[in-house]
């Protein structure tokens, strides 16, 4: 089984419920998914199913799940679940999207981090994965096999360099910062990035923290997949 990446622990009490959501064109499919959630030890509350993006979207505003599990064809069409995923990102920070794939293909999975999502599992996954990422996701970690993030890497040699800015479209990070995310996409350590920038490596390490700080992650695979999902690709 390939290793899942879980990240940014955040303290939740192991006994809370987790409301989810479940957004599937496939009725028969999102009810079994929902049956086998609800039996999982009373660790999930399945608050609504959907099976179109405006369903979703009504019911995300009504309910305000925890977590959000979204297939990327919908009853409208075959890319909704990307626009799901995006307006949870925009609209509902509380919630963690989870992208559910029929296969762990290139396109989608990079598609999914771009939209938001925290988390991407295959429907070849076992119930019992589902729920591991459902929980994972909730705690504020990101979940992705290996393979996830070599697709992941992969994209990055193909990403279009653009500045981040904020809402004012001001500049968020300062040209050095900028040039140290590059870096870091690159697969450079501290040490390469200082001797790259001519600096030393406790500087860098201060601009890792500031980024960080920043950008809201707080790991250097974080950082990539921020880059992912606000960045556009080739």
């Amino acid at each position: 089984m390939s290793r899942r990446w879980v990240l940014k622990e955040v303290l939740v009490s192991s006994r809370e419920r987790i409301s989810v959501l479940i957004a599937d064109a496939d009725n028969m499919s999102s009810q079994l998914m929902a049956g086998a959630l609800r039996r999982c030890r009373n660790y999930f509350d399945v608050v609504a199913v959907a099976s179109s993006s405006p369903d979703a979207i009504c019911k995300l505003e009504t309910y305000k799940p925890h977590v959000a599990v979204v297939s990327p064809v919908l009853q409208d069409g075959p890319q909704c679940g990307f626009k799901v995923l995006q307006e949870v990102r925009r609209s509902h920070p509380r919630t963690a999207g989870v992208m559910l794939l029929n296969s762990p293909e290139r396109a989608p999975v990079i598609d999914a981090f771009r939209c938001g999502a925290r988390g991407v599992i295959s429907r070849d996954d076992s119930f019992r994965e589902l729920s591991k990422c459902i929980r994972n996701v909730h705690l504020g970690r990101i979940w992705a096999t290996n393979e996830d993030l070599e697709i992941i890497l992969e994209a990055l040699t193909h990403i279009q360099p653009i500045q981040i800015n904020k809402a004012d479209g001001t500049a968020l990070l300062t040209p050095r910062e900028e040039a140290a995310v590059q870096l870091v996409v690159e697969g450079m350590k501290n040490r390469e990035i200082a001797e790259t920038l001519h600096v030393t490596e406790h500087t860098v390490s201060n601009y890792l923290y500031r980024i960080f700080e920043k950008l809201g992650v707080s790991s250097r695979v974080e950082l990539i997949l921020y880059v992912t999902s606000h960045r556009q690709i080739e």
